[in-house]
C-alpha cells in the first residue's frame, strides 16, 4: 500500500508537509552549525582563557595594572579594560543581554555581566564577578562572512526547491486538466473523436471518466438526431416527387393552380435542404488557404440572377486565408438571400480587415427594416425566424447554420442595425489557425 495519497487534497497537503519538514530541518541545521555552534565555541573559549590567565595569576582583591593587562591580551587576544576605558572603546553602544549574563554567572560563580557591540567583528563584553569594574573585551572572530553566506546559500536554496516543487506539482495536477479543456472544445464544436485518458489523482480521474461518458452519450444523440432528421427529409422527398409529377400531368386550364403548388413544392425541399445543410459537420472539411475576395465576388456574381443590385467591395489587402471553401459560400449564400428576402433595396457586400487586424470581416449590408436589438443574439438559435417585421418565411435555420459553420472556423457572426437603415451582417474569419493546446 502506497503512503503517497491518491486524491488532490491530499496530495497537496503530503507535498506541502514535506517541503516544510524538508526546510525546517536544513533550517535548524544550518543555523545550529553557522550561528548557534560558533558562538557557544567562541564563548566557551573566552571562558577557557579567562580561567586559565585570570583565575591562575590573579588573587581576589588585586588591582589590574597595565603591565598585567597587556600580558593577557598577549597570551589571549582579549583585553581587560577599566569602565571607562570600556565606555570609550564601545561599550556604551552595546546591549545586555540577561539570559547570556546568567549563563555566564554559572560558569564564573559570581555575578557575571555580558554586552553585545553589533559591530564588525562582534564584540563580546564581560565583567567578570572576580573584577568587578572592568570589562573583558572579546572579539568575536567565529562570525565569519564566509559563514554567513554559506548560510544565505542554504536558506536560499531551500525557498527555491520549495517553490520549485510547488509549481512541478501543479503542472502535473494541471496537465490533465488541459487535456480534459480542449476536449471539452472540441466536443463543444461537435467533435466526438478524442477519448481522454484515465489518469492523475482520483478526483481527475472521476472527472474524465464522466466526461468521456458524457461525451459518448453525446455523440450517440448526436447521430440519432442527424439519422432520423435525414430520414425523415429523405422520406418527405418522396411523396413531394410524386405531387410535383402529379401537377406536371394536369390540364392546361389548371395551370394557376399548378404553379402554385409547384412553388409550395420548392419551398420545401429547400426547408429540407435547409435540415440537411445544418445536419453536416464542417469541421471536417480541410481548410486551404483560398483567396477571400474572389470567393466572395464568385457568391455575390452567383446571386445576380435574382435581377437585384449586389455590389461587392473588396480590400485589396485582404489576401488568402485558410477556410473551408464551400462552408464559406453557403454561409455568404445565405446572408445574401437572408438579405434579399427581408429588404427591397440594393445589396452591398464587403471585405476588410478588424481593428486588430487578426480577422477578416465579410459584411453583407442591406435596407430593410432591420431586427431589434432585444434579438439580435436570439435569432441565431434553431429555429428562430425573428420579428414580425422582418417576416417569417423559412425554416429559421439560416442563421443557425452560419453560426455553427463560422464557429467551426473559430470566427464569430455579428448582426448589426445601421444607423442610417437595414442590417448588416457580419462573419469573423481568423487569419491564422490557432494551434492546439498540448
Amino acid at each position: 500500500m502506497s503512503i503517497f495519497p491518491r486524491s488532490a487534497f491530499g496530495q497537496t497537503v503530503f507535498l506541502v508537509a514535506v517541503l516544510l519538514l524538508i526546510n525546517q530541518v536544513v533550517s535548524y541545521i544550518t543555523v545550529s552549525l553557522y550561528v548557534v555552534k560558533p558562538t557557544i565555541e567562541q564563548v566557551n573559549l573566552m571562558l577557557a582563557k579567562q580561567i586559565k590567565t585570570v583565575f591562575i595569576d590573579w588573587e581576589d582583591g588585586v588591582e589590574v595594572t597595565d603591565e598585567v593587562s597587556d600580558k593577557f591580551f598577549a597570551i589571549t587576544g582579549i583585553e581587560v579594560m577599566t569602565q571607562r576605558e570600556a565606555m570609550r572603546s564601545g561599550l556604551a553602544q552595546s546591549r545586555e543581554y540577561s539570559m547570556l549574563s546568567r549563563s555566564m554567572s554559572e560558569q564564573l560563580n559570581g555575578s557575571a555581566r555580558v554586552r553585545i557591540s553589533q559591530t564588525d567583528p562582534l564584540i563580546y563584553w564581560v565583567e567578570a564577578p572576580q573584577a568587578l569594574g572592568y570589562w573583558v573585551k572579546v572579539p568575536l572572530s567565529g562570525f565569519k562572512e564566509n559563514n554567513l553566506e554559506f548560510l544565505t546559500f542554504y536558506l536560499s536554496s531551500i525557498g527555491f526547491l520549495s517553490v520549485l516543487g510547488g509549481w512541478l506539482f501543479a503542472r502535473h495536477l494541471n496537465r490533465p486538466l488541459k487535456a480534459l479543456q480542449q476536449a471539452a472544445i472540441k466536443v463543444g464544436v461537435g467533435d466526438f473523436s478524442t477519448k481522454l485518458a484515465e489518469q492523475g489523482s482520483t478526483e481527475v480521474i472521476e472527472v474524465t471518466r464522466a466526461f468521456n461518458q458524457m461525451s459518448r452519450g453525446i455523440a450517440a444523440l448526436e447521430n440519432d438526431r442527424r439519422l432520423l432528421m435525414a430520414g425523415v427529409s429523405h422520406d418527405l422527398r418522396t411523396p413531394l416527387t410524386r405531387i410535383r409529377l402529379a401537377t406536371e400531368m394536369m390540364a392546361d386550364e389548371d395551370d394557376y393552380l399548378r404553379e402554385g403548388i409547384i412553388y409550395d413544392i420548392e419551398d420545401m425541399n429547400g426547408i429540407i435542404d435547409q435540415f440537411i445543410d445544418y445536419l453536416r459537420h464542417h469541421k471536417r472539411e480541410e481548410r486551404v488557404h483560398e483567396d477571400i475576395n474572389a470567393l466572395v465576388a464568385e457568391v455575390v456574381n452567383h446571386q445576380l440572377k435574382h435581377q437585384r443590385v449586389i455590389s461587392f467591395k473588396g480590400n485589396p489587402g485582404v489576401g488568402h486565408i485558410p477556410i473551408s471553401a464551400v462552408a464559406i459560400k453557403r454561409v455568404l449564400t445565405n446572408m445574401i438571400e437572408n438579405a434579399l428576402r427581408y429588404s427591397e433595396g440594393d445589396i452591398e457586400v464587403c471585405s476588410y480587415f478588424n481593428d486588430t487586424k487578426k480577422y477578416v470581416v465579410i459584411a453583407v449590408n442591406d435596407n430593410g427594416p432591420g431586427i431589434p436589438e432585444s434579438e439580435l443574439e436570439s435569432v441565431f438559435e434553431p429555429f428562430k425566424q425573428g420579428d414580425t417585421a422582418r417576416g417569417s418565411e423559412g425554416s429559421g435555420l439560416g442563421l443557425a447554420i452560419i453560426k455553427r459553420i463560422i464557429d467551426m472556423h473559430d470566427g464569430q457572426v455579428k448582426l448589426v442595425n445601421r444607423p442610417t437603415g437595414g442590417l448588416s451582417a457580419q462573419i469573423y474569419l481568423p487569419i491564422k489557425v490557432t494551434p492546439p493546446v498540448a
